[in-house]
């Protein structure tokens, strides 16, 4: 029930699963499995899947550890978002590829957690968007040196609280990947 008007579409949005991101993170190997078969899922129900890809001074264009992970393959068709900033609508192209695609639905996965995954989940939901996460698909590293929770416990809250997120004419919710219904 988005707020969004005319937006009846629904994308998958792939965020930064890539080597330089999610070489380190908890559960990668299940949590890029889980976005394959989302991707794949969402491929054959005829949902947009955007790719988003983080730049900056750790991870350069065209570098090994800027690539998306070798098991995630994007369709050349697929709209690809290159972002400099936490949420990926900030200073990007991707609420205009959102809006070509009728989108007011978005399903996210990717890297990482306490960064790019809740910055982009509350800059969509602010901007009208129903949002929903992914609980097994989306993944951090640990941080826990630098006084960050533990990472299964920044997945586990993040998970949770989405869950409970709530506003006016917005739907928030966290569901598994088994659980995923793609229009």
């Amino acid at each position: 029930m988005t707020t969004l008007q005319d937006r009846p579409g629904s994308a998958l949005l792939v965020i930064d699963v890539q080597n330089g991101v999610v070489a380190d993170s908890h559960n990668r190997d299940e949590v890029v499995e889980n976005i394959r078969i989302l991707v794949e899922r969402a491929r054959s129900g005829g949902t947009a899947v955007v790719w988003v890809q983080h730049a900056d001074d750790g991870l350069i264009p065209g570098s090994s550890d800027w690539q998306i992970v070798s098991e995630l393959q994007r369709d050349d068709a697929e709209a690809l978002v290159e972002k400099h900033f936490g949420d990926a609508f900030e200073d990007t192209n991707l609420e205009s590829i959102l809006a070509l695609e009728r989108v007011g639905r978005l399903v996210v996965v990717g890297a990482q957690t306490d960064a790019c995954i809740r910055s982009t989940l509350h800059g969509a939901f602010t901007r009208g968007y129903d949002v929903t996460l992914v609980g097994d698909a989306h993944t951090t590293e640990d941080r826990s040196r630098w006084g960050a929770p533990r990472p299964e416990q920044v997945i586990a809250h993040t998970n949770m609280y989405w869950n409970y997120h709530e506003a006016s004419g917005r739907e928030a919710a966290t569901v598994q990947c088994a659980d995923v219904q793609f229009p």
